[in-house]
């Protein structure tokens, strides 16, 4: 029988192997824009469950429905893109078939299996055969055969897995992408991956360790919250920006020497008008005070990693991180009728959304789904009856959807927009004058309105709707469908920007990227505008990763 305690351990063996393999799942994603984040929305929507399980109190006395209520809550609110939502939801309707009961047995486990694929082919509003929905399915019908038959637990949880690795290998049959370019669904080997780890759990009753191999930040340095405590060489994690001061020409890279004698761990990014860097020390007061000596301190963090850790081993939650542009996040009382919250990367599409009147803006985007929790704290935070939320990423309007019945005293309104353009038409349509039906409808008009161009760079080699691609060429974006690949970023996208207008577009904006340069914008909107012009051209510094250019054509 499958009791809570075991229940707990398995869940965290689950998410310790899907942590470990994520990049692996990553480089499954067929399309090869840099949006490989299967791997990672999983691991992360887990790693949630995980940590709400080290805030309980669980012993041998506590139920198995009590622990996967309390795993599938943490997953619907740490949901991070479609593969994370569907993921809650697979557990979710596993808690729903545990209801009530202390333990587990084999026919409990296949029918709180079925259930989970039921909630989740439920809330999708168009399922795709071929990807961890079909995986899954499978799965849990061979789970059943299973009970049927007598089988344990943990003979029925070995017989879904075994039907859902017979599965993925057939899904590139039933999705031709899948095939032309040679592997299986993301989604699914996830899905598979997770359940590995809870069956090496209850089969040994040892489970899956963390992995050993340091995840990085978004800065591109180790996390403190995967090492040991014997791995931390420096206590406390410090970061700061320093204004650079008038005429003061001293160079960041005697910074960085300096940093070396007194840390590791070390990242300096130089800008025109600030330095950015992170540091790994013991002594905070001495990065600062040689900081001092470029110019002013303008933001400053300094967390104590051997605490954080030991907080961590303890069952603590791990310290909360604020990042600029995700806006407030203490709840706040609905008084205004109504208000948006809109998701961007980049400060300058956040700007943009809040010249737009968004009341709060979440970062997130490609490669970094904000969660449904993330969401849902925006929301509450807005002082608002309606809450009208723009995902502006098709892989985030299921997390936000998420978030619409955990709001107990506003409502939350999803307008489904799949681009940065989208969700700016949607935001300039909103009119707070107008009753809700007319506003849901304008807004969710406005975004249909608009034509997406958008230039990235390729992850991987790939060979997609028959064009062979490199790793490093410059894809060019219609609507998120491949248009095109180019050598030269300006070139791509002065093409692009005629290919999606027309002889009636007045309205042409670009949003450049992080790695794109003001000149080099600049230089593209001149020669935009003397391909067309009869259009009104905008340049905007989105400030974007991943995207070099994104371009609204209206």
């Amino acid at each position: 029988m499958l009791t809570g305690i075991q229940f707990k351990e398995a869940v965290i063996s689950g998410a310790n192997n899907i942590n470990r393999r994520k990049q692996m799942v990553n480089d499954l994603n067929v399309f090869p824009v840099p949006d490989g984040d299967t791997g990672t929305n999983m691991s992360m929507t887990i790693s949630a469950a995980v940590e709400a399980l080290g805030n309980m109190d669980i012993d041998v006395d506590t139920g198995i429905d009590e622990v996967s209520s309390a795993v599938a809550s943490a997953l619907l609110r740490g949901a991070r893109g479609n593969s994370g939502v569907i993921l809650s939801l697979l557990f979710r309707g596993f808690a729903k078939g545990c209801r009530d009961k202390k333990e587990a047995d084999g026919e409990t486990v296949a029918e709180a299996l079925s259930m989970g694929v039921e909630s989740a082919y439920k809330a999708v509003l168009k399922p795709t055969e071929g990807t961890v929905l079909t995986v899954s399915r499978m799965a849990a019908q061979a789970a059943k055969e299973a009970a049927k038959r007598g089988a344990n637990e943990i003979e029925v949880l070995e017989a879904a897995f075994a039907q859902g690795e017979k599965t993925l290998a057939e899904t590139p049959e039933m999705l031709p992408i899948l095939k032309k370019a040679g592997v299986v669904d993301a989604g699914g080997k996830g899905y598979l991956v997770i359940l590995e780890g809870i069956i090496e759990y209850l089969k040994s009753g040892v489970g899956i360790e963390a992995g050993e191999t340091p995840e990085f930040t978004e800065d591109g340095v180790a996390d403190p919250e995967v090492l040991s405590e014997d791995e931390i060489t420096f206590t406390y994690c410090t970061e700061f920006i320093v204004g650079k001061a008038e005429g003061n020409n001293k160079d960041p890279e005697l910074l960085r020497g300096y940093l070396r004698t007194i840390g590791d761990s070390i990242v300096v990014v130089d800008d025109d008008e600030i330095i950015k860097v992170h540091v790994h020390t013991d002594h905070p007061g001495k990065a600062f005070e040689e900081a001092l000596t470029y110019g002013m301190l303008e933001k400053t963090k300094v967390e104590n990693m051997r605490l954080q850790f030991r907080q961590r081993k303890s069952g603590g939650s791990k310290a909360q991180k604020t990042e600029e542009g995700k806006g407030k996040t203490e709840p706040a009382e609905p008084v205004n009728d109504f208000g948006i919250v809109a998701v961007a990367a980049g400060e300058g599409l956040a700007s943009v959304f809040s010249d737009l009147g968004c009341d709060n803006v979440v970062f997130g985007g490609q490669t970094m789904n904000p969660s449904t929790q993330d969401i849902l704290a925006a929301c509450m935070a807005t002082p608002a009856k309606v809450v009208y939320v723009l995902p502006n990423n098709k892989n985030i309007i299921m997390a936000a959807e998420q978030a619409i019945p955990l709001a107990e005293d506003r409502r939350i309104v999803v307008i489904p927009t799949k681009t940065i353009p989208q969700g700016v038409s949607s935001a300039l349509a909103f009119d707070a004058s107008m009753p809700e039906e007319e506003i849901t409808r304008a807004m969710t008009e406005a975004a249909g309105s608009v034509r997406t161009g958008q230039i990235t760079f390729a992850a991987r080699d790939s060979d997609f709707d028959g064009q062979e691609i490199r790793e490093g060429q410059i894809l060019a974006l219609c609507e998120s469908k491949l248009a095109f690949t180019d050598t030269d970023v300006n070139a791509a996208a002065r093409k692009l920007v005629c290919k999606l207008a027309d002889d009636g577009s007045r309205f042409i904006t670009i949003f450049f990227g992080e790695d794109v340069s003001e000149e080099q914008a600049d230089e593209l909107a001149s020669d935009v505008r003397e391909e067309l012009p009869d259009a009104e051209v905008t340049c905007v510094s989105g400030g974007q990763p991943i995207y070099h250019y994104i371009i609204s054509v209206e």
